[in-house]
């Protein structure tokens, strides 16, 4: 049986506390692009290994770099004069026994993929350069990867995941998703996908903060941008009347000279995302497994994206701490929960060094037994992972 241990939540939750701060690096962000790519890459990979072998192999993508490239901007337009460049890096095997699996191929064609996904206005073919520098993975571990009924963790790490969602959370993450939905970009082609949300609470007072890159082809002078960036503006306000009961301040695109009349005043991009122009982005410096960055909460500093979805508890434990969470605070009768789950090298990943979950309120014994269901069903996590069931990033 699993080591798991209830108890009451004592500390101040982040909705007590006088002030209060939440982030969502939006999909367009640099650093959000890093980890989407490499989350792709892996579900590649995966349905790879699983067609030609049945069973999936180890791999690990979690180490990519997107170099931000350099454009020339003006009214209208622009045009690129260095490309982004993206490296892919980590371990996979590719090779198994006679059968060879073509994993760069797999991961340049998957990087590229996503990109044309997420950018629709960035010309995949002249504004990015992809390489693949990913590593053989060791063949020691194929012969893991096959003969484990329940595999064994990889590492000595930990997850963690929270339910509910405070208020402020709540709003931040659900502002960039609509920012970034395709009924917004239909009414406002104008705005790109690298949207960055700050979400900051001083007692009762809300504030958010949104960088959103506007692209350069849609406004022909400083006047249409601004009255363009008005309309955003209470757009914005609109939807936030709508799932929030009480005053918020929202502030977009602060950094802008409304004042002057280049492009060099305001945030303008051609492809809608920074990356484009010198802002680099790393797997696993953005947001955690709740979509968010929370100061205010205990969080785990693992890059889930990328990881394999096997035996990688850096992953598998994130995504399940955020799952018992939240059946304990739906079905338990919990105020809140918070659930932390550390792992230990060697050892079945369904027999946890440690699953602690805390309480505000609810029926502890019921908690139990929810881990103790999701514990005997932790294998299937893993093709609901590759199914993209789950939020990563």
């Amino acid at each position: 049986m699993a080591n798991i241990e209830v108890e009451s939540l004592k500390d101040v939750l982040p909705n007590e506390m006088k002030v209060e701060m939440v982030e969502r690096k939006g999909i367009g962000h640099p650093d959000t692009l890093a980890d989407g790519i490499a989350e792709n890459i892996s579900r590649e990979l995966c349905k790879e290994y699983l067609k030609k072998f049945g069973v999936l192999m180890h791999h690990n993508t979690d180490q990519g770099e997107i170099i931000g490239g350099e454009v020339r901007i003006e009214w209208g337009g622009g045009e690129i004069i260095r490309p982004i460049y993206v490296i892919l890096s980590g371990r996979a095997t590719d090779k198994v026994e006679n059968e060879t699996i073509p994993v760069h191929e797999i991961a340049v064609r998957a990087a590229k993929e996503y990109l044309e996904n997420v950018l629709p206005n960035l010309d995949i073919e002249t504004g990015v350069v992809i390489e693949s520098r990913i590593g053989r993975g060791s063949e020691d571990l194929v012969n893991v990867f096959k003969r484990e009924k329940i595999p064994l963790a990889n590492d000595t790490s930990f997850g963690v995941g929270f339910a509910p969602y405070t208020a402020l959370e709540n709003l931040v993450l659900k502002t960039e998703e609509f920012l970034n939905s395709k009924s917004f970009k239909k009414k406002f082609p104008f705005v790109g996908e690298d949207i960055k949300v700050m979400g900051l609470r001083i007692k009762e007072e809300l504030r958010i903060t949104i960088a959103a890159a506007m692209i350069s082809k849609y406004f022909k002078n400083a006047n249409e941008y601004i009255s363009a960036k008005r309309e955003v503006e209470k757009e914005i306000k609109d939807f936030i009347s709508g799932i929030y009961d009480g005053e918020v301040e929202v502030f977009l695109n602060t950094a802008d000279n409304e004042k002057g009349k280049n492009v060099e005043d305001f945030y303008l991009t051609l492809s809608g995302t920074s990356a484009e122009m010198g802002d680099d982005g790393s797997v696993g410096r953005g947001n955690r497994a709740s979509g968010l960055i929370t100061p205010c909460r205990p969080m785990s500093m693992e890059a889930c994206a990328g990881k394999n979805p096997y035996n990688h508890v850096g992953k598998i434990y994130n995504v399940l701490a955020f799952k018992i969470a939240s059946r304990v605070y739906e079905e338990a009768g919990a105020e809140n929960a918070v659930v932390k789950i550390l792992s230990q090298i060697g050892k079945p990943i369904n027999q946890p060094k440690i699953l602690s979950i805390q309480l505000r309120g609810g029926d502890e014994n019921k908690a139990k037994k929810i881990a103790e269901e999701e514990l005997e069903r932790i294998t299937e996590l893993t093709k609901e992972i590759i199914e993209g069931k789950y939020r990563l990033f």
